[in-house]
């Protein structure tokens, strides 16, 4: 009763870009598996397996074909995405799983048909006898032939929907749902967080360049460290000017804004070409004129 209730079930037709994304699974699948078995032989000899690449990479592909074309009709890509291949060559319209026949016939294909171009080309590639060439040319016809009618397929693929390969079409195989698809259910709750964020996140950018970050760092230490505040010894460092207002050491080619107290040259012009508008972080007055001091501070008055 179970089977015959599976085999009665109705076909659901599946959507072009599924049928193209199940493809470009199985083409990442194909270069994950052969990455993997190739890192298997890093600490070999170089080139230890040129020569029988193509051989590798068939039973490899034959090992993919047997646990999935042959045992659930569907390729990973298909079943990652909920799809499987159907028996088109059947007269009725519900579910008929691949014949024999058929899952032989794709692997001939498919592996074969991948096996005999590489090889073919590696033994033909540097023969010069004239009866090779003429059977090199005679593969170079066939394989241009196959890729003009690959292309005519998928151009035919894309107006009806049914066929994505050559392979599929002459073996009369096609891509059908396994279950009937339900409607999505949108979590409009969630899009409306990522909505709200983005738009956050966009006034952010366009919002952050618009503050001066470091103005607004000196004004908050000149509230909380005003003048008033400092010790005697520090009130005495300044007023000797022995001590820039901005880096606290000894001033390097000390220059006033037109306050008491002293900037080195680098400190205050660096912060006054970010901030025209720049500030003394000690009494908060706006800088007046970049002015050098009139005397010179001796390194002896350091040890006085």
């Amino acid at each position: 009763m179970a089977s015959s209730t599976g085999n009665e079930k109705r076909v659901n037709p599946v959507l072009r870009i599924s049928q193209l994304d199940a493809l470009e699974l199985n083409k990442a699948l194909e270069q994950l598996v052969w990455s993997q078995f190739t890192s298997c032989f890093h600490g070999f000899k170089p080139g230890v397996l040129a020569h029988i690449e193509p051989e590798v990479k068939a039973f490899l592909w034959l090992i993919l074909w047997r646990f999935t074309i042959y045992s659930k009709n569907a390729t990973v890509g298909q079943a990652i995405l909920n799809i499987q291949y159907k028996n088109n060559l059947s007269q009725t319209e519900k579910y008929q799983p691949l014949s024999k026949h058929q899952k032989l016939w794709y692997l001939i294909f498919t592996v074969g048909g991948r096996w005999l171009e590489e090889r073919c080309y590696d033994l033909f590639s540097n023969r010069q006898l004239q009866s090779f060439c003429k059977i090199k040319a005679c593969i170079n016809f066939g394989s241009g032939l196959l890729k003009l009618c690959g292309l005519l397929n998928f151009l035919i693929f894309l107006q009806k929907g049914t066929f994505a390969t050559l392979t599929e079409r002459i073996l009369g195989i096609r891509s059908v749902f396994c279950k009937p698809q339900s409607v999505r259910q949108v979590g409009f709750e969630y899009m409306n967080r990522e909505l709200l964020w983005h738009g956050f996140a966009e006034f952010l950018i366009y919002l952050l360049p618009l503050i001066n970050v470091q103005k607004l760092k000196l004004k908050i230490s000149s509230w909380c460290l005003p003048i008033a505040g400092l010790s005697s010894s520090e009130n005495t460092l300044a007023a000797h000017c022995k001590e820039c207002s901005l880096c606290g050491e000894w001033p390097t080619m000390p220059h006033t804004i037109g306050c008491s107290h002293v900037f080195c040259y680098y400190c205050i012009k660096s912060n006054y070409l970010s901030d025209a508008y720049f500030t003394c972080p000690k009494c908060g007055l706006e800088v007046q004129s970049l002015q050098p001091l009139k005397y010179k501070i001796e390194m002896t008055e350091l040890h006085a």
